[in-house]
């Protein structure tokens, strides 16, 4: 009996312990590929920060809500909200009309295009030096996409894939790929301070960021709505100044206020 007991206490404080888990769940569950710079990625002290930290902190704070951030590779993440795993996703996504086949998005933040990043003792000056090259990109990425759809134009050589930029970057210093071929604003913001590695062309694309949900979700109407409040109180163009050291343009998506997206 006394067994009997001890077991049905160690069966007790399980389940305390769980649901106490479950009060302190986070009202929202934000994936992102931790590790983006300067989007999302880890300081020295190993806290999660970045531009899109900041912005998805202040909306859940005007929604009055809790927020947890969940480490997916990019490629993960379309997956992980069309099942439920994650209530809404970041990691500079660029809407595109197939994604809106699937997915919803609330209205841009940011206006990007991808560049072409290689070593600087490499004499690789454009994409007309990656005839037969092997160029890196990240896996899913409109970097990928781009990358696929002009190999013939460019004469690129083997497209090799990667979860995200610090790997990529690891195999350009050992040589293992010639280019990196990704969003412009991550990469000068790492090179900024590393002369060793250039990037030497931008590959005009006209793609805006956003976040991600669950096609038809209310919650993209929700955060859209508190991203146009955001904006006409100058708060994402602050971000801009802090992140990128420079004034967003009136023009951009950064100040402008826009209607979601929807699929044509």
């Amino acid at each position: 009996m006394r067994r009997f007991s001890i077991l049905k206490t160690v069966m007790l404080s399980g389940v305390l312990a769980l649901a106490g888990a479950a009060a302190h769940a986070a009202d929202l569950s934000v994936g992102a590929n931790i590790g983006n710079v300067p989007w999302e990625f880890q300081d020295e002290s190993g806290k999660t920060v970045g531009f899109e930290v900041d912005l998805v902190t202040e909306i859940a704070k005007r929604l009055n809500k809790s927020v947890e951030f969940v480490n997916i590779p990019f490629n993960g993440l379309f997956s992980a909200v069309q099942s439920g795993r994650i209530n809404m996703a970041v990691s500079s996504i660029t809407i595109t009309e197939k994604r809106l086949e699937s997915v919803s998005f609330a209205q841009p933040y940011y206006d990007s295009d991808q560049s072409l990043t290689v070593m600087a003792a490499s004499g690789i000056k454009d994409l007309k030096g990656m005839s037969g090259k092997v160029v890196g990109v990240d896996t899913g990425s409109t970097g990928d996409m781009w990358a696929t759809n002009n190999t013939a134009k460019y004469s690129l050589g083997v497209i090799r894939r990667f979860e995200g930029l610090q790997p990529a970057m690891l195999d350009l210093a050992a040589g293992r790929i010639d280019g990196y071929i990704s969003d412009i604003p991550a990469l000068q913001y790492y090179v900024k301070d590393k002369p060793e590695i250039k990037v030497v062309e931008r590959i005009p694309t006209g793609e805006k960021y956003s976040i991600m949900f669950n096609k038809g979700d209310p919650l993209a109407k929700q955060v859209n709505d508190v991203i146009t409040t955001l904006k006409g109180e100058g708060f994402i163009a602050k971000l801009h100044e802090t992140w990128f050291g420079a004034k967003a343009e009136d023009t951009t998506s950064t100040v402008k206020v826009a209607d979601m997206p929807a699929a044509k």
